[in-house]
């Protein structure tokens, strides 16, 4: 189904980029909730010029898809990123990047592998059994991570410098020209005292600011969902509102004062 282009106006984007709306399906978030996504899609010239147009206007991406929460009567879901200059560590932070220090972050090329497909399943069948993704096959995998018309890497962390060290946990990240897209993340489930989808995040978040990139993008928050909760604990994190991207708590506040 074609969607009203209006409802999703991108400042200093071209005209002629259609959008579409997928068929209404169960909120995986909010009980009794239906979703529906607008997309389009990023098979051009310039997909990359696009991809960080439509990332400051909230889309996410999927292979060669950026899409965005359209559901009619439901706003819930926020894009949140990181301001990364102002970002400070907790104790607590501090703490967990300590007990990780000797991981290795290995950025390589999006092309998946064997390796990284059994952590994978090792996640999902933890984490997320009977999720979305849990019966993901490995040619399904290799068409999350190899089919992206834009700048992409897989950071791998290991146990090691070595590029056959054990694999613990991988990263899929789009390059934009404003920041790191955390698109995906997984991890080795039994190792939970190190907290490795946290650690991701804030590896990402200083590596970022060390290449001079003001914002890290996680995704969508929703507040009141313990599933995205986590969230609010990258501070100081910043909430699109509207055309604007505003501190979190200042952008509750404002709705709150709506209600």
């Amino acid at each position: 189904m074609k969607l009203d282009e209006s409802l999703f106006e991108v400042p200093g984007l071209q005209r002629g980029l259609r959008f579409y709306v997928t068929s209404a399906s169960p909120c995986p978030y909010l009980p009794g909730q239906v979703e529906r996504k607008g997309f389009t899609h990023l098979n051009q010239d310039n997909s990359d010029s696009v991809h960080d147009l439509l990332s400051q206007a909230g889309f996410r991406r999927s292979q060669s898809v950026a899409y965005r929460p359209a559901c009619p009567n439901c706003n819930a879901c926020r894009s949140v990123r990181v301001a990364n200059s102002g970002f400070s560590l907790s104790r607590n932070q501090k703490r967990l990047l300590n007990q990780n220090r000797d991981l290795v972050r290995r950025p390589v090329q999006p092309t998946a592998t064997r390796e990284q497909y059994r952590l994978l399943r090792t996640y999902l069948t933890s984490r997320h059994n009977g999720g979305g993704m849990s019966d993901m096959t490995y040619r399904e995998y290799c068409a999350m991570i190899n089919d992206s018309p834009v700048q992409t890497l897989v950071f791998e962390y290991r146990l090691g410098p070595d590029p056959d060290s054990p694999l613990i946990a991988a990263s899929l990240t789009d390059i934009l020209r404003d920041g790191l897209s955390m698109v995906y993340t997984f991890f080795d489930p039994a190792l939970t005292r190190r907290s490795l989808g946290t650690y991701m995040v804030l590896d990402h978040i200083l590596h970022a600011d060390d290449l001079g990139l003001p914002h890290t993008y996680l995704g969508y928050w929703i507040e009141g969902s313990a599933k995205m909760d986590y969230k609010r604990r990258f501070k100081p994190l910043e909430v699109l509102d509207g055309r604007h991207w505003r501190r979190l708590d200042a952008a509750v506040r404002k709705t709150g004062d709506k209600g």
